[in-house]
């Protein structure tokens, strides 16, 4: 093939999470390169998710991906708590996403809440013969609801013929709950170190004051967005705890929903025991989060399920922050040396943090040292040569036949 191998990457929506951020990076690092063209089909122009309403135009990884030169279109739905069904789709709907499949030559969906809009392709004799590889991002499908009926029936029929997962637990996981693809592969995830990086004191000061911290105030940092499985009580529970017997330390909460003027939020924080006040900084979506993990000596993570390979951590390491989780997916193994792992109370939350605070040169050194380990050019190029292989998969199967 002499022209760059046309890929498409199907998005349920742009809006803030992980594995968004994760595959756009991916994404633009491959499209840069002269062999392949990448381009996104999203079923969804905005999403009200997390008690906001989330513009696809307004989306950091969108406007990342048009200045890279990527082509999105849309089916211009709203993404909310559930994907579409398949039979919702409409004919002119069908007939973008046809065209948007039968140009490329690969094509990968961002989880499995897009296989829906293949399953309709199928079902009413539209969907181009195209190989398809699912790229997941959790350890519990279970959790997945009807969308891994989807994954499970598109892999039994061949219209998904490979998984591509960021953690050994995800692809385990989804194997036992009976996602048959006949290629499994695992990449764990990679970070752009460019961006996440030590920050220098000019840097950090200036930040620090931009949010309202004190100089040499302890900061204890959570980036996730306001859902059951990152579990924010937890967080604000074991914030209670800390705050009341380190009356100098300060908390950041980041992502999609994490701000007092989401309603949900503030009436979790008050059962939790926690008030607005001065040092504690719910911020919401941002799109400074590498200036953020700069000035934490805590990264935490008190997710309850569904977490693979959590970005944040590693993002967060990369800045020099110490990783504290709990116990979920690959997280263990992601920060083994340079983290704590933690159980699901609130004590031992605030403890694990207190620990990581005594320690916390010794710590930084750490995280820093590893940072190597993080780089997101691996990821690209184990991910070129998966497209790579599902190409030439398909293309030799007729000869195979034939032979």
């Amino acid at each position: 093939m002499t022209r760059p191998l046309r890929v498409l990457s199907l998005y349920e929506g742009f809006f803030a999470g992980g594995a968004r951020i994760l595959h756009s990076d991916l994404i633009a690092g491959l499209h840069a390169a002269a062999d392949q063209e990448h381009s996104v089909l999203s079923i969804a122009s905005s999403a009200g998710r997390e008690g906001t309403v989330q513009l696809m135009e307004d989306d950091p990884r969108y406007r990342g991906l048009t200045a890279a030169g990527v082509d999105i279109r849309t089916l211009g739905r709203v993404a909310g708590a559930q994907p579409p069904e398949r039979s919702s789709f409409t004919d002119e709907e069908l007939r973008v996403a046809s065209e948007a499949v039968g140009r490329a030559d690969v094509v990968l969906s961002l989880k499995e809440q897009p296989i829906g809009v293949l399953l309709a392709l199928q079902d009413r004799g539209l969907m181009p013969d195209v190989p398809v590889a699912a790229c997941l991002h959790r350890s519990d499908p279970l959790h997945s609801g009807q969308t891994l009926g989807w994954l499970v029936e598109a892999t039994a029929t061949g219209l998904v013929t490979a998984t591509v997962s960021c953690a050994e637990s995800t692809s385990d996981a989804y194997a036992r709950a009976g996602v048959g693809a006949s290629s499994r592969y695992v990449i764990d995830n990679g970070i752009d170190t460019r961006r996440f990086r030590p920050g220098t004191a000019e840097e950090t000061a200036a930040t620090r004051s931009r949010v309202g911290i004190p100089d040499d105030a302890p900061v204890v940092m959570l980036a996730a967005r306001f859902d059951a499985m990152k579990n924010p009580g937890l967080f604000l529970r074991a914030l209670a705890v800390h705050a009341a017997r380190r009356q100098d330390a300060h908390y950041v909460l980041c992502g999609a929903g994490m701000t007092w003027a989401n309603d949900a939020f503030r009436a979790l924080a008050a059962e939790s025991g926690v008030a607005p006040s001065s040092r504690v900084h719910a911020l919401g979506i941002r799109d400074d989060m590498p200036s953020l993990f700069q000035i934490a000596d805590v990264v935490a993570l008190t997710s309850a399920f569904g977490e693979a390979s959590p970005l944040c951590l590693v993002e967060g390491a990369a800045c020099g922050a110490t990783p504290v989780t709990t116990d979920v997916g690959d997280a263990a193994r992601r920060i083994e040396g340079i983290g704590v792992v933690t159980t699901h109370d609130e004590s031992d939350v605030a403890a694990a943090w207190d620990a990581v605070l005594a320690r916390r040169p010794e710590l930084r050194e750490a995280a820093i040292e590893a940072r190597a380990g993080f780089g997101r050019d691996r990821m690209i190029e184990d991910y070129r040569t998966v497209v790579e292989d599902l190409l030439v998969a398909t293309t030799a199967l007729p000869e195979a036949i034939a032979g």
